[in-house]
């Protein structure tokens, strides 16, 4: 029994065999099917290999490679331009000289020069008395010489007031202050003589007042650098004052007026 069992597990049937065969080429072509899946893959990474390779030459010169992701543009660093700073001419120097100043410092007059008139004289310092500022009442020592009021101002840069200068007139000679009422015209010149220099005048004005009337003329508002010229009208020597009026020659002087 037992080589019995053995041959019929051995043997095989007919629809086996057929079985079997059956089998063999599904199995070889899922082989088949298999390597040509490998070489398929294969052809393709190939391909895929070359066209990655060859595309930039394809593409032709300058083109950028399909790799870069992001294109990077390099840029050569920009040169600083330059502009040439251009060298100073030279200018030749000027020597600054301090202003010129409007004439001789104020200063205390010493010398009335009046060609026009005739009138060369020392001027001697006068000091009047209260009562006689208060009156405007001038009466200069009798000589033939002028007396500047001190009270008031003197001529020159500087000055805070008009200068006053008076002098005689006589009855019984030719004094030079008499010739204040027959010679002196607007537009004469003349000069002061102080310490610090000369400061040149033109006349303005000659007029006349009653004596008794002068304190209340205009001669006496204040008046920087005016120059006034007071004696006896020759015509009355007792009742009436003849008056000189001149202003600096200097304009600059002028301005302060």
């Amino acid at each position: 029994m037992d080589s019995d069992h053995s041959t019929e597990s051995t043997a095989s049937t007919p629809s086996q065999d057929q079985d079997q065969a059956d089998r063999l080429p599904e199995a070889g072509r899922g082989r088949i099917f298999t390597a040509k899946s490998i070489v398929f893959v294969v052809l393709c990474g190939v391909l895929a290999y070359l066209a990655f390779a060859f595309l930039p030459f394809l593409a032709g010169p300058g083109a950028s490679p399909a790799v870069t992701g992001i294109a990077v543009q390099q840029t050569a660093p920009a040169q600083a331009s330059f502009t040439p700073t251009p060298t100073p001419t030279p200018t030749p120097s000027v020597a600054t000289s301090a202003p010129v100043p409007a004439g001789p410092a104020a200063s205390p007059p010493q010398r009335l020069v009046y060609p026009a008139a005739d009138i060369d004289v020392v001027l001697h310092p006068l000091d009047p008395t209260g009562e006689d500022q208060a009156t405007q009442t001038i009466e200069p020592p009798p000589t033939m010489d002028g007396y500047w009021l001190t009270p008031y101002g003197v001529p020159g840069a500087g000055s805070v007031n008009t200068t006053y200068v008076a002098g005689h007139s006589w009855t019984d000679r030719d004094a030079p202050f008499n010739h204040l009422s027959a010679k002196a015209q607007a537009g004469d010149r003349l000069t002061v003589v102080t310490a610090t220099g000369e400061v040149a005048y033109v006349v303005d004005s000659v007029t006349t007042y009653v004596k008794s009337g002068l304190k209340d003329s205009p001669i006496w508002q204040v008046a920087p650098n005016r120059l006034v010229l007071i004696s006896c009208y020759t015509g009355d020597f007792w009742g009436t004052n003849v008056v000189v009026v001149a202003s600096p020659e200097d304009p600059r002087l002028r301005l302060n007026k």
